[in-house]
This record gives structure tokens, C-alpha cells and sequence, in this order.
């Protein structure tokens, strides 16, 4: 087996793995419709995974950085499956933090149309709009990385891991990990930066649930609206 052959198998796993974690709220927005209330929970991440599936979509179109049709695959799903779980933490979040969504999704919108407008128009050569969309697009991942970062320091303070659902720990865990292998085939410090830092944190969210989790009160719904609910307009 040669090293383009292996690199492509590492990619397929990537993908799926990458999947994984775009899938991974999935109890958590079950939870949220059966509750009809987003709780604690922060709309952060799933805006960050947005804004992050946007800017690797782009990446991988032909007019960009051709022969990425794996990049384009997965994070299409990834836009389809976040903007699903975004819509339900709209429909059952408070009136202020819909409209801090609504501000963020705008900002967003207009940020991508005017990097499409840039690229399109200024850099006339793949690897110049390669370099400019995979810069960019390494900050968001690392943002969507460090999101949880509200989550974990709410965990540090309440010694409770109720609202850092483990599924997504898991994800960034593992996906992190396997793009740093498919970046060390052939290195690409676009991929391998922010997935070092991924891994990282989601290393950091499993220590912490391993900590924390036999101090939870998973049913401890009074300690969900002292603590959380204040939050949960100014953070989104």
C-alpha cells in the first residue's frame, strides 16, 4: 500500500469521524425538544461549527484549492446537520438569545460573502487562494475547537458536568486526532494546527468529566436556573 493510498484511507476515516462530531449533540437537541427548553446549554459551538463548515466548503471548491472533494462532502453534511440544530436551539431559546443567534448568523453570512468576493476577485491563482481560505479557515476551526471553553469553565465552577455533553468531547477527541495523522502524511499545517489544539481540547473536556462527573446532579433542575439561565442571553 502506497502513501497517497494511505493517506486517502486516514481521509476516509477523518470524514467519518468528522461526521461523528457534527452528529455528536444529537441527545442533546433530543433532550432540549422533549424538554421544549434549550436549559443551560449555549448555542456557541453550533455557531462556530457553522461558521467553521462554511469556511472549508469554500476551501475545498475547485476555483480554490481543486481535488478536495472530500472536504466538500463532509462539510456540506456539516452545514446541513448544524443549521438542523441551530433551528431547534432557536425555536425553544429565549427571545434574547434568538436575537444574539440572529446577529451572529447575519455576521456570518456577510463575512463569507465578503471572503467570496475577495478571493474570487484578487488572488488569480490557486495556491494564493488556497493560502488566504486556508488561513481563515484554520482561525475557525480553532474556534470551533475552543468554543466549549464557556462550557468547561462552568464545569471548573459548578463541579458539574451536566451541560458538557461527552458525546462532543468524544468527537473533538477523536477527530482531532485523526487529522493530525492525515496532516503528518503529507504535512499541511492548515489542517494540522487547529486539530492539535482539538485534541488538546478535548483531552482536557475528558479529564474533566472523568473529575467531575460522580459530582453531578443530573436532575438538580434549581441548580440548572441559578446558574445557567442568566447566561444564556449574553453568551450566545
Amino acid at each position: 500500500m502506497d502513501h497517497d493510498q494511505i493517506r486517502l484511507i486516514v481521509g476516509i476515516v477523518g470524514n467519518i469521524t468528522s461526521l461523528y462530531l457534527y452528529l455528536s449533540p444529537t441527545p442533546t437537541f433530543i433532550k432540549i425538544v422533549n424538554l421544549k427548553s434549550v436549559q443551560a446549554f449555549k448555542p456557541d459551538p453550533y455557531l462556530a461549527t457553522l461558521m467553521n463548515c462554511a469556511m472549508w466548503l469554500f476551501y475545498g471548491l475547485p476555483v480554490v484549492h481543486p481535488h478536495s472533494f472530500l472536504v466538500v462532502t463532509v462539510n456540506s453534511a456539516g452545514i446541513i446537520i448544524t443549521l438542523t440544530f441551530c433551528t431547534i436551539f432557536f425555536k425553544f431559546s429565549s427571545w434574547a438569545c434568538r436575537k444574539k443567534m440572529i446577529l451572529v448568523l447575519i455576521v456570518e453570512a456577510l463575512f463569507v460573502a465578503g471572503l467570496v468576493a475577495v478571493t474570487l476577485t484578487v488572488p488569480h491563482t490557486h495556491p494564493a487562494r488556497s493560502m488566504l481560505v486556508g488561513i481563515l479557515a484554520c482561525v475557525f476551526n480553532i474556534v470551533m475547537y475552543t468554543s466549549p471553553l464557556t462550557i468547561m469553565k462552568t464545569v471548573i465552577r459548578t463541579k458539574s458536568v451536566k451541560y458538557m455533553p461527552i458525546c462532543i468531547s468524544i468527537g473533538n477527541l477523536l477527530n482531532g486526532s485523526v487529522w493530525i495523522g492525515y496532516a503528518a502524511l503529507e504535512f499541511d499545517p492548515f489542517i494540522m494546527i487547529p486539530n492539535v489544539i482539538g485534541t488538546i481540547s478535548g483531552t482536557i473536556q475528558m479529564v474533566l468529566y472523568a473529575k467531575y462527573s460522580k459530582t453531578t446532579i443530573w436532575d438538580d433542575d434549581e441548580t440548572l436556573n441559578e446558574i445557567e439561565m442568566p447566561r444564556s442571553a449574553s453568551n450566545a
